[in-house]
């Protein structure tokens, strides 16, 4: 009886070994998958993690989409294993046309993709003037696929980079009837007393259109005070 004991612990000893020794071999990934999403090859401006990718990899028993986000300079980055896979745009996430067609990524170490896609609006020119506790804000929207109308322009300033419509110190919304496409706007914006006194302040315009949950930006500005 004991000796069965003894067997009994010394198969489950070297099961747990054997477990523990393939958990250490395990390969993590090492290879780097890094994009920009673009329009005529310029990136856009997005809501930090607003907008997710998909990669999906065939011919696995484990099938599972492994998701990417976008930062809100329109880069982004995953590590994976080498191999094939398919890039998805989820519908209705991103403030463009849905596109329907995967991408076909193959990663052998470093790759690097542009993403193109096809946006309702676009914001062009944006500069930003400071004068006492007012900011001037120039900029231009421009119609791409105007089937959706344009919902409103939106000017956000905050503390960080990380500025948007959800991270904010302040907004000015100028109304979609107001603006003229491809006319240049200007707005004066009051500075939010809790930017008072800073030496930069960050700000962005965004565009949002009917229908769509997600603005498109400018890129995060820099401004002295």
């Amino acid at each position: 009886m004991k000796l069965n004991i003894i067997k009994s612990c010394l198969l489950l000893f070297l099961g747990i070994v054997a477990i523990s020794c393939d958990y250490d071999n395990f390969e993590e990934p090492k290879s780097t998958l890094s994009g920009r999403i673009v329009y005529e090859g310029e990136p856009l401006g997005l809501r930090s993690q607003g907008v997710q990718l998909e990669l999906w990899q065939h011919g696995y028993d484990l099938f599972q989409k492994i998701p990417v986000y976008v930062a809100q300079d329109g880069t982004f980055s995953a590590v994976l294993f080498d191999g094939d896979y398919k890039m998805t745009l989820i519908r209705g996430n991103g403030p463009w046309l849905d596109r329907t067609d995967s991408i076909d990524v193959q990663v052998r170490g470093s790759q690097m993709i542009d993403v193109e896609v096809d946006p309702y609006y676009t914001v062009s020119e944006p500069t930003y003037t400071v004068n006492g506790s007012t900011m001037t804000v120039n900029f231009t929207v421009n119609g791409v696929n105007t089937n959706n109308a344009l919902e409103f322009a939106g000017i956000y300033l905050g503390r960080t980079s990380l500025t948007d419509a959800v991270r904010n110190e302040g907004a000015s919304i100028v109304a979609g009837g107001d603006i003229t496409l491809g006319t240049p706007v200007s707005v004066d914006v009051p500075i939010p007393g809790g930017l008072a006194g800073r030496s930069d302040v960050y700000v962005r315009v965004g565009v949002k259109t009917i229908g769509i949950q997600e603005q498109l930006y400018s890129q995060v500005g820099n401004v002295g005070l």
